[in-house]
């Protein structure tokens, strides 16, 4: 049986695209497509670079292959070097926080622990001011000390915000109201919402800094979550005595 000639067209089209381009072709491809190694640079890895040599109208492509080999070094160690820094600082603050909740957790009484908070834990975190903040305390005489305000009912969810539980920021004016004297150093603070019922129906731990960049929205926030922890048990056992 003879074949069509559609039969014959489709055969004639397969044996073509099933034969090798010659390096002509591959010339002339190159030729019309000069950012064709740009957009695919995988394959300069695998060409067989020629030995080099001068020449006027030669492209030393050896010299592209080392070059593109050297930046991708290059990024590869700024990364790693970006990565070494963001350890190293993960793990200066790791230890930051763990001596800080020690220090608390060494309290003995309410004084103890105040001076604790705002005194001891400023310095080992190496920032400016440190305060605990207050709505409605079951005993407004027992607040004590500089550095723990009273504010007014509302005042806490105001400043976090409803439902959140960490807030990092640059200075705003409301900070009058939770640093006292202190206020005008702070450049960035983190609030910290403490849960210490029935000792205060709302309260928050507030770090402030005078330096910009200390606080920002940007950092992680689970140790100051584990500091604020350690501190609620702390507060409910040197106030009430029975820990929640």
């Amino acid at each position: 049986m003879s074949e069509t000639s559609d039969t014959k067209k489709k055969r004639r089209a397969a044996t073509r695209a099933a034969a090798p381009a010659t390096a002509e072709q591959v010339a002339a491809f190159l030729e019309a497509n000069q950012d064709f190694l740009l957009n695919h640079p995988n394959l300069i890895a695998k060409l067989t670079p020629p030995a080099r040599y001068d020449g006027d109208d030669v492209v030393d492509m050896q010299r592209f292959m080392v070059d593109r080999l050297q930046a991708e070094v290059e990024k590869l160690n700024s990364h790693q070097t970006e990565l070494i820094a963001t350890t190293r600082s993960n793990m200066s603050s790791q230890a930051q926080i763990h001596a800080a909740v020690l220090a608390i957790l060494d309290a003995q009484d309410r004084e103890h622990l105040v001076h604790a908070v705002t005194q001891t834990v400023a310095q080992i975190l190496d920032i400016d001011v440190t305060s605990i903040c207050m709505e409605q305390p079951s005993e407004p005489d027992a607040v004590i000390g500089y550095g723990v305000y009273v504010v007014e009912p509302g005042a806490i969810n105001g400043l976090l915000g409803q439902g959140r539980d960490i807030l990092l920021r640059e200075a705003t004016p409301e900070q009058d109201i939770i640093f006292g004297p202190a206020a005008a150093l702070v450049k960035s603070d983190a609030l910290v919402r403490l849960n210490i019922e029935p000792v205060a129906s709302a309260a928050l731990l507030a770090l402030g800094s005078r330096e910009v960049s200390r606080f920002h929205p940007g950092q992680g926030t689970e140790l100051l979550s584990f500091l604020a922890q350690a501190l609620e048990r702390c507060i409910a056992i040197c106030w009430s005595g029975n820990p929640t």
